[in-house]
């Protein structure tokens, strides 16, 4: 990885898991399961080799209209992890931090995210950002609220400020898996000069393999942000 310049903050929109597993005739929580397994896996490898920021997309806004069965799995599935992950996050010093209106979810759940948060606040390696109920035009709009509340003048960097990732870089590398090419309102704002890449590999099935070829060509593009 030594020739690899390696991004300050990676974003990943997790997809496709399950279509990972209709295909393999199994029910669609399984497919989370697995998911799962494969954001432990990525988390540790990017805090291995010094990313400082992986922002994933664990639960939009939009994802409360999926078949109520399959939501009430997500949120026990998401409390699970969080607990389950406590010890990895803390031996492998990776800080835990939350971004979305976190208010829709269960009081005993917002309580794992927050006791989570706090139990990593001192960890200086990684920072894992789960995006939960989160929806980049509800933040902007949340931000724009923030503002008006403050008081302060409409700029760039006060509006940034009030952002769920006030204080995080913007993104380097937006990563989409299992095929689909949008953004689905994922970090409009910091994704402005973000080097996009899609793949069609499933959630589950996305390794560090794949990732290292990710960056090799993250490494080739020339960033230009605009200018000449």
């Amino acid at each position: 990885m030594s020739d690899i310049n390696i991004p300050s903050h990676i974003a990943i929109i997790m997809d496709g898991n399950g279509r990972w597993a209709k295909e393999r005739g199994l029910n669609r929580t399984a497919g989370h399961e697995e998911g799962a397994k494969t954001v432990r896996k990525i988390t540790s490898y990017c805090a291995d080799i010094k990313v400082k920021y992986l922002t994933l997309y664990a639960f939009s806004t939009e994802n409360w209209q999926r078949p109520k069965l399959e939501v009430e799995f997500l949120m026990k599935l998401l409390g699970k992890y969080l607990k389950n992950e406590l010890n990895v996050y803390l031996e492998n010093n990776i800080r835990f931090k939350a971004i979305g209106d976190l208010s829709r979810f269960s009081k005993a759940l917002q309580k794992t995210i927050k006791e989570t948060e706090e139990k990593t606040s001192k960890c200086s390696g990684l920072t894992q950002v789960l995006a939960l109920n989160y929806g980049s035009k509800d933040e902007i709009i949340r931000a724009i609220k923030k503002l008006n509340t403050l008081n302060l003048e409409v700029t760039e960097e006060n509006l940034e400020s009030c952002l769920d990732t006030a204080g995080m870089p913007d993104v380097d590398i937006l990563i989409r898996t299992s095929g689909e090419v949008r953004l689905s309102n994922y970090l409009l704002w910091q994704n402005a000069y973000a080097e996009m890449f899609f793949t069609k590999t499933y959630w589950p099935d996305f390794n560090e393999a794949e990732l290292d070829d990710i960056l090799s060509d993250f490494t080739k593009r020339e960033r230009r942000f605009g200018g000449i």
